[in-house]
This record gives C-alpha cells, structure tokens and sequence, in this order.
C-alpha cells in the first residue's frame, strides 16, 4: 500500500468542534511545554493559573517536553503537575507529596547512556560546523540523555531548513533527532515521548491503551507529532499551523489561540464542559 502524500493529511478541525461530553470526561492532560504552555519564552500567569485550575478540577496534568532532567525535578516539585516526562520520553518524575520522595524512571541505563554520549557529542559539533550560527543549547548543562542545538531559543531564529539540516546530520550518524520549536534534539536510543508517557501511564496509572478516552494532548510541533498520533483527543496549538504540511500525523484539533493563550483555550472549554457537557461550544 502506498503511503498517502503528506498534502491529503488531514486538517485538524477548530478546537470549538471537540464534542463537550469528551472533553468533560477527562482524567489526564498532557502538553508540550515550550510554545504550548509558554509563550515566546514565558511562563504567563494565565497559563498557569490553567494548570492549577485543571489540577483543582481533579484533572492530572503533565508536561512532556523536550527540556533537560534538571528542569524536569524541579517542575515536578514546584508546578501544579502529576508528573514529567523530559527530554523527549527519555526520563519521568513524579513528585510524592505524602512520601515526601521523587520518584524517577529512564529509559536508558547509566552505562549504556554514558557510552553513547561520545558519539552524540561529535555529531552536534559537526552540526555546529555543517549549520552556522547554531548553537549547543544553553540548558544543555541540565540535560542527561539528549544534545540539544538550538537554531531559535538564544540565537537566529535561522533560516528555514537549518533546523532539519540539523537533524539530518543527526540521522546519519545513527541518533534519533525531533525538530521543537526552538531545539533540534537528538539522542542514542530508542524513545520519544509516546515512549515515556507510555510508561509513566503504566508505572502510576493505567496502561495507556485503557484510559485513551479520558486523555487529551496538547502540543505545537513536529516532536509532538508521535503524541498527535497516539492520542484521539489532540490538539495543536494555533502555532502549529506552519508545521502541518510536513506532519504525517497532525491534531486532531487546533485552538485559535498562539502558545499558552492557546493551552488557556483548551482549559476554559473543558472547565465550561464539565460545568454544561451538553452545551455545544461556541467557536
């Protein structure tokens, strides 16, 4: 069979048309953090006050990001979340309140990570050389399994296609590589976020499979895409827009609203299904 052409994917209908019922059904919501929760770079108070008005509604929220182990402990400490899963599915913490204890998982072991890195490392400086004005990114320091280049964080933005330039240099030297939008992130191993939500759902919850239906995820880019492709209730971001043509496999839906003012979107219409689940929402 052939695959269709990336043109006849699907566009993901307005966030407005996500039946009310589904979205009053929801246990967990999973996002992306950079460019979904945020925006241009912040955390706004809006967004998160959006984390804690779905965690006060009894919805577990967990950012699944591309940001480093470092970051990951201490959101799991001090946000509103259940959990974390970093650096594109490698890792999880989930913070026991009672128990006072993190709990932590990876995917990988510390000495086939340690292994590993040498090569990683020389295919980012050969990245850096290939893609000028690139750059290791500055949270680097906090990351333990992934490299990530930076091509619109602290430098450029840069032209259109660095970013995949980037990771194709990545591909051939035997590493996985996901393209946010602001990092090229790549590794030694075999994960990505599904990978890692998968697991935590396992480890803490229910397995995945299970509770699919009371699930939704948001994101903003093409690392997101495994997520969009596993999860029924999706949504991108209006951000998103510019990554649809090369995504095999979009949202399902798309809010109106850029960043955490979309994450904001996404919020106030699950908090206005569950208080009304039969009300259509308006777009």
């Amino acid at each position: 069979m052939e695959t269709p052409a990336l043109s006849a994917v699907p566009h993901p209908a307005p966030l407005s048309e996500a039946a009310p019922a589904a979205l009053a059904g929801l246990r967990w919501v999973l996002a992306d953090i950079d460019d979904t929760i945020t925006t241009e770079g912040r955390l706004e108070a809006a967004a998160y006050t959006a984390l804690e008005r779905l965690r006060d509604a009894g919805i577990a929220v967990v950012p699944v990001t591309g940001r480093p182990a470092g970051w990951c402990d201490m959101i799991a400490r001090f946000w509103p979340v259940a959990a974390v899963v970093g650096e594109n599915g490698a890792l999880w913490y989930s913070l026991d309140h009672a128990g006072r204890r993190m709990r932590r998982w990876q995917a990988q072991t510390e000495p086939d990570r340690l292994a590993r890195r040498a090569t990683l490392d020389a295919l980012a400086a050969q990245a850096l050389t290939e893609v000028p004005g690139s750059a290791i990114a500055a949270d680097q320091a906090f990351r333990l399994f992934d490299v990530a280049v930076d091509f619109a964080e602290d430098v450029g933005p840069l032209e259109a296609g660095a970013a995949e330039r980037i990771a194709a240099i990545f591909h051939a030297g035997g590493a996985a590589a996901k393209v946010s939008s602001i990092h090229v992130n790549a590794w030694m191993g075999e994960w990505d976020k599904r990978a890692g939500v998968e697991n935590l759902f396992a480890t803490l919850w229910e397995p995945l499979d299970e509770v699919l239906d009371r699930v939704a995820f948001l994101g903003d880019s093409p690392n997101d895409a495994p997520m969009f492709g596993r999860i029924p209730l999706s949504v991108g971001v209006a951000n998103v827009a510019p990554f649809l043509p090369g995504m095999a496999t979009p949202p399902a839906y798309i809010a109106r609203r850029h960043g955490g003012a979309g994450f904001v979107e996404f919020t106030e219409a699950v908090i206005a299904a569950r208080n009304n689940p039969e009300r259509k929402q308006h777009p």
